[in-house]
């Protein structure tokens, strides 16, 4: 916001900092001084300097006893000729100086010595970079001239790096410089510059300091919440803030004092501009509804805002705060209620949300919604909307958290649905700024997004214009050398092209990852040959009938079951020697299932018995404790809950290499016990896991509503997000190396 820079106009003298000399001093080499008779009174003092000098020479020791700050023995060289010659030169022409008295020679002597021993400690400390002992020698022996002369030495201080500052205005023989606050004055505002987030504490430790108001109203522009949060201590500092004179620090100032006053630190931009008042906040604050709307909308005129280049006060503090209560009283009470099968009860706690207000539940609940919650929530959306398109929902919202939105709807199998409500060039044009500026961001999440979304796309024509966008990206960072976004694109490339057989294209081999069809059995044998398996249950009714389903479809010849007090071992009796170690699914309520499977991984892992294929069989809820307790020797993943697919990138912090299997939307147990009978059968008889042949084989076993289950599951394959994971990774070793 460019209003708070007129605090600073008062102070752009000391604000603006004059290019220093970059480091390195080359200079002819200049001939040394005679040096006279020390005196003896002065003898210990000219020792102690050339001692301090000796000690900087053997800060890098090496075998031409140079100062060696760089990898260049020319530059170390004249670094350390520069050092000598410029030391021996001031300790002698203070001697020869017969027009300074015998303590004045003393106090310049001593402040060679106290330049000398600060540049050592500075630099054992990390606070100094070798390369500056040449700047720093020219600095001293120009803010001596200034001494002498009885002038500041805060253009010296101005114009040098804060490293050589702080030396000098250390140094003993300065202390008593007419300019030395000045200087101070200035290494506070480089400081604060250098550490924009730490003004506060560095005002804290300089509360004096003449501009310390100004710098104070900068923080409040840049960063209101830190200002609010130092408001509540009783120190120096709190007391100075609430003396400020600038109107939006004054603000933040008179909503602090309110009691629960963080709720209206959520709507500052909107107090601070009479948008709304603080009494009319309070006169709903303690509502659901309308106080989840007054958040909605605030987000809202926030969004169009951002749309236009300006980013509101506190917008943070605001969009935290409708997570809040999009979660403790909407999310949680709908997640609540899984169990009751009457959608009237369950979704009664929306009936009075507009459709942008059920879309920032989906958007700001996405760690917290179940899978089920989220469908119930995506379905109120466009019955509600007179005319019924995604576009306009979009405009409605200003395109707010909209990748977050394709994403998610992508993850739960809606993405088709979704891109259907608008026409077919918008939609068009909204993927295309989905897939555009990957290189731009700072974390993978965005790319993985796109990954994932391309694999719940069944339009073949939104498939393809998503394939060309990326190609056009790849060759638009390869015209603008961007390396993050040539492997970033190039990865989606291959793997999207890979999604059709008909080109051909082994992505295992091409991006140098794993194999992404096959899982050789080889690779889940421990070096005994034998395969262990570790299954999670949970305690609550479901479990229990799970559960027991399990044991009783491993109950037969090739099986051999063992039953301990917390879990199972069902080992075979033929073929490939397997072993499956299940918890039993005691009390959930008591907390009994948690302890069973704490019990069970120590075991595992006192035994050196690891895992490399693990199942998890329980609701979406519990997918976090199975997550939580991977043994990354697991390669084989199978996360049988609803939505487990959003948990993918979870399961790769931990596995980076895993093959994974999750539903987009309702698991089952019907098609979870077929996967493990085709995973465990194939594994029993010395067969590679082979996803594709798999697949098929269960095509033809489930009809009707099972089909349309199992059809959500998304084999190895075709979890692009994985995939796009482990082939950056790959290039990222691959070009660092």
């Amino acid at each position: 916001m460019p209003l708070f820079l007129n605090y600073m106009q008062l102070f752009r003298r000391l604000l603006l900092l004059v290019c220093c000399i970059g480091g390195i001093i080359f200079v002819q080499a200049q001939p040394e001084l005679a040096m006279p008779t020390i005196p003896h009174m002065r003898q210990l003092i000219h020792d102690n300097i050339q001692k301090a000098e000796q000690n900087i020479i053997q800060l890098t020791p090496n075998a031409n006893h140079l100062f060696a700050p760089t990898d260049d023995i020319d530059v170390n060289l004249q670094i350390t000729q520069l050092l000598h010659t410029t030391v021996h030169n001031m300790r002698a022409s203070i001697e020869l100086d017969s027009t300074i008295n015998n303590n004045d020679k003393y106090k310049w002597l001593r402040g060679i010595y106290s330049l000398l021993e600060g540049f050592t400690t500075a630099y054992k400390a990390g606070l100094i970079k070798g390369m500056m002992l040449g700047d720093l020698m020219l600095a001293y022996e120009q803010a001596v001239d200034l001494e002498k002369q009885n002038l500041s030495i805060a253009p010296i201080i101005q114009a040098n790096d804060v490293a050589i500052d702080n030396l000098l205005v250390n140094n003993f023989a300065l202390q008593n410089n007419i300019g030395i606050q000045e200087a101070k004055n200035i290494i506070v505002l480089k400081n604060c510059q250098l550490y924009p987030d730490n003004i506060l504490n560095i005002v804290a430790n300089n509360i004096n300091v003449p501009f310390a108001d100004s710098l104070i109203a900068v923080v409040a522009h840049r960063n209101p919440d830190m200002i609010y949060d130092y408001l509540g201590a009783a120190n120096q500092l709190a007391q100075k803030i609430k003396k400020v004179n600038d109107p939006l620090v004054q603000t933040i100032y008179q909503i602090e004092k309110m009691p629960g006053g963080r709720i209206y630190f959520a709507f500052l931009d909107e107090i601070y501009r009479k948008q709304i008042t603080i009494d009319s906040i309070q006169k709903i604050k303690d509502t659901d509804d309308p106080f989840y709307k007054l958040l909605v909308n605030t987000e809202i005129k926030y969004a169009a805002r951002m749309q236009m280049g300006d980013t509101p006060y506190a917008k943070q503090v605001l969009t935290e705060k409708l997570r809040q209560k999009a979660i403790e009283h909407y999310i949680n009470e709908i997640n609540g209620l899984h169990d009751d099968p009457r959608d009237a009860v369950r979704f009664k706690v929306l009936e009075n949300l507009a459709p942008q207000d059920l879309y920032y539940l989906c958007v700001l609940g996405e760690e917290d919604i179940y899978t089920s919650s989220y469908l119930g929530v995506y379905n109120r959306i466009f019955p509600r909307m007179t005319i019924p398109r995604s576009d306009t929902l979009l405009a409605w919202v200003h395109d707010d958290y909209y990748k977050k939105f394709i994403r998610m709807a992508a993850a739960y199998n809606v993405l088709d649905d979704f891109l259907k409500r608008m026409d077919k060039s918008t939609a068009q044009n909204l993927i295309k700024r989905f897939v555009t500026g990957l290189e731009k961001t700072t974390t993978l999440e965005d790319a993985v997004d796109v990954a994932n979304s391309f694999a719940s796309i069944n339009d073949a024509a939104i498939r393809n214009l998503m394939l060309l966008q990326v190609q056009q990206q790849l060759q638009y960072n390869k015209l603008i050398h961007n390396e993050r976004g040539i492997v970033i694109y190039n990865i989606l490339n291959t793997i999207f092209l890979s999604m059709n057989p008909a080109n051909g294209i082994n992505v295992s081999a091409q991006l140098g990852i794993i194999p992404v069809y096959e899982m050789p059995v080889n690779l889940l044998k421990d070096a005994g040959g034998k395969i262990i398996i570790q299954q999670f249950f949970y305690g609550d009714k479901d479990g229990k009938n799970i559960f027991n389903s399990f044991i009783a479809n491993y109950n037969n010849a090739n099986w051999h079951i063992v039953y301990k007090p917390e879990w199972v071992e069902v080992k075979s009796t033929r073929g490939v020697p397997i072993e499956i170690y299940s918890n039993k699914p005691l009390d959930a309520e008591k907390d009994l299932d948690d302890a069973a499977q704490q019990h069970l991984c120590d075991y595992l892992d006192s035994a050196h018995i690891d895992p490399t294929v693990v199942i998890h069989r329980g609701h979406s809820y519990y997918v976090n404790s199975t997550i939580k307790r991977l043994f990354p020797s697991a390669k084989v993943i199978m996360l049988g809950s609803c939505g487990g697919y959003n948990s993918l990138n979870d399961v790769l912090k931990i596995c980076p290499e895993s093959h994974i299997i999750a539903s987009k939307q309702v698991g089952t147990g019907v098609v979870n016990m077929a996967l493990i009978e085709a995973i465990t059968e194939t594994l029993r008889q010395g067969k590679n896991l082979d996803w594709t042949k798999i697949w098929a084989g269960l095509q033809n076993r489930f009809t009707g509503g099972y089909k349309e289950k199992f059809d959500d599951y998304v084999p190895p394959q075709n979890n692009l997000g994985a995939m796009f994971i482990m082939a950056y990774k790959k290039a990222m070793e691959k070009n660092k190396n």
